[in-house]
């Protein structure tokens, strides 16, 4: 069922193009809510957390943190539960966003000016062992986004992990991918269950390199359609909860597609699958 496309084929430089003299990228809208991220920032914390405890240099980047730093300020203390000297970068290409948080900087937290070219205050070649993008390459046309995840592979640390998604306003439903330096590894589904009516519900928050190909003959499309029946099968267990439905359907579809990450985090409401199964076909 693996799968080889365009994006995950490409493979980033080892020494990152120099600095631009301006910020690479366009301003977003800025849409933020304290707790949208809290999700993502779970799941990174499990599943990343041990790069981050051997890390010399432990700095995260919030990229495109928006107009108000609340998901800055989360990262910080989530990460900060994993390894209590992390300290987080907002990086953002609005210069009056960066004004305006300001107030907010504090130990192990600071805002810069820039975009997908991530200049980090400190020694030059720093490098940062997490870049989260989220909800800012909606915006932009598919076919951008294997340049920009290739620039923003290639700031990565050595063991660094770029997460880049999307979800929704408060937070409910995400759907991100996780790569490291080498490229795209997985993709995570990831849901408050007592808001789900049908895992395909989860098609609106896909990533802007899959959201388009959510047509039938594409692989994230036979995913969400196994899901559903899956999920559909596993009706009866919704008397004991949607917890119990959701981690039945998920059991249901690891026979067929290739699941990963600590299996217990399924019981969180989500679900990763390795990028390879739902990359989208050539062309």
């Amino acid at each position: 069922m693996a799968r080889r496309s365009p994006v995950s084929a490409s493979r980033t430089a080892a020494v990152p193009a120099p600095a631009p003299s301006r910020p690479v990228g366009n301003a977003t809208r800025g849409t933020t809510n304290p707790n949208r991220l809290r999700r993502m920032d779970r799941w990174i914390a499990a599943e990343h957390g041990a790069p981050l405890r051997r890390a010399a240099d432990p700095v995260a980047v919030d990229l495109g943190y928006g107009a108000a730093p609340w998901t800055a300020l989360e990262l910080l203390g989530r990460l900060r539960t994993v390894r209590p000297e992390a300290r987080v970068v907002g990086v953002e290409i609005d210069p009056a966003r960066v004004t305006a948080a300001l107030p907010y900087v504090r130990a192990g937290l600071d805002f810069v000016h820039g975009g997908f070219e991530v200049p980090l205050p400190g020694r030059p070649g720093r490098a940062p062992v997490l870049i989260r993008a989220a909800n800012v390459l909606r915006q932009y046309d598919e076919d951008e986004v294997a340049a920009v995840w290739a620039r923003l592979c290639a700031r990565l640390a050595p063991d660094g992990l770029l997460v880049e998604g999307t979800c929704d306003e408060i937070g409910r439903r995400h759907v991100w991918v996780a790569l490291g330096p080498e490229g795209p590894r997985t993709v995570t589904f990831a849901t408050r269950l007592g808001s789900l009516d049908t895992p395909s519900d989860l098609a609106e928050r896909l990533p802007k390199a899959l959201i388009h190909r959510n047509v039938p003959g594409e692989p994230v499309h036979a995913f969400l359609r196994d899901f559903d029946r899956a999920w559909a099968s596993a009706a009866p267990l919704g008397a004991l909860g949607a917890r119990q439905r959701w981690r039945a359907a998920v059991a249901a579809l690891a026979a067929d597609w290739p699941l990963a990450g600590d299996p217990r985090r399924r019981r969180q409401g989500e679900v990763t699958v390795r990028w390879e199964a739902l990359a989208p076909r050539a062309g």
